[in-house]
């Protein structure tokens, strides 16, 4: 990919004329980061000194200009961000399959979050963006950034204090499933709570209207919880190669990823603990380490239709 970026013209001059737009959005920021730096300096060492006031005041006047500094910047710094991911990452996008299209402001709304039933939390808090869609072949598909969170709130003797976890933060992949399905079908990785919620679900009650699949792959088996409303049509989605080809996208997944076959639709899970597709603002766009990162994580999520052999219509779906 890298001779991509190299042979690329038209990415090339992109680059060459963001830069000089991104020098000037982290020179302003630099500046107002010091100014900021600098009043709490001064602050705390009038604090030490005994100087409470003239603390307070010789420290409170660069920490004020600092922030006028980053706010007169603001609109600047989101107009650039815009600008690399329509028109980078949207070059590198085309490059890589001509049907793919990025809009940074939409994504995968919250309903379509829960439809998908690979988390059962409460959503209090959520986030989503940079929705990429494509097609390859017979099969549509898109993704995009998602980062849901739930509230806990606890009364101390201070008043209620409130602490926010993640449920997700990651990608969710969505593609067009090659059967109409008419039951729900769950992957989950086998961590701790899966595994003692299945042996519940096996041995004394079900998972709501689902009960654990019994599948024949031991190494899945060890790998991932599956449940699901319908155990032969379950099996007719994770036949052996299916299985296979899921194992493989986990290993090479960064973490455990989680699946659910609902409709006609397959969603995906994968967790990050980035975000991708951000423009660099204190690194040169003509070195681009993190662009092909993000290029690396395009391909694997666009490869993801040709690893699951989603194009197969086994079951007469066109």
């Amino acid at each position: 990919m890298q001779n991509y970026l190299d042979g690329s013209v038209a990415l090339q001059n992109t680059l060459t004329t963001m830069e000089v737009e991104r020098k000037r959005v982290a020179s302003v920021q630099t500046k107002g980061f010091i100014f900021i730096g600098v009043g709490i300096a001064v602050a705390i060492i009038g604090l030490l000194l005994g100087l409470l006031f003239w603390a307070v005041l010789a420290g409170l006047i660069p920490v004020i200009y600092g922030v006028i500094i980053l706010f007169k910047i603001s609109a600047a710094t989101k107009a650039y961000e815009l600008a690399y991911k329509q028109n980078v990452i949207g070059e590198v996008l085309k490059f890589l399959n001509p049907s793919l299209t990025i809009s940074p402001k939409d994504g995968i709304s919250s309903d379509e979050f829960r439809y998908a039933q690979l988390f059962t939390k409460q959503i209090d808090r959520y986030k989503t963006e940079d929705l990429v869609r494509g097609k390859a072949d017979k099969t549509s598909f898109y993704f995009a950034e998602v980062h849901a969170e739930h509230k806990t709130e606890r009364e101390t003797k201070n008043g209620t204090e409130t602490s926010w976890t993640d449920i997700f933060r990651g990608i969710i992949f969505v593609a067009d499933f090659n059967k109409h399905l008419g039951s729900v079908t769950i992957v989950k990785p086998k961590d701790l709570g899966n595994t003692i919620g299945s042996w519940f679900t096996k041995n004394i009650f079900s998972f709501g209207d689902k009960e654990v699949i019994q599948l024949e792959n031991p190494d899945f088996d060890r790998t991932f919880v599956t449940y699901g409303n319908n155990q032969i049509e379950s099996r007719y989605i994770l036949t052996p190669a299916m299985m296979e080809r899921i194992l493989y996208l986990n290993a090479n997944a960064l973490e455990n990823i989680s699946l659910s076959f609902i409709d006609s639709r397959l969603y995906i899970a994968f967790p990050l603990d980035r975000n991708y597709f951000e423009a660099p603002i204190f690194e040169s766009l003509l070195n681009p380490v993190s662009l092909n990162t993000d290029i690396n994580t395009i391909r694997f999520l666009c490869d993801i239709v040709k690893e699951l052999d989603l194009n197969t219509r086994i079951w007469g779906k066109e």
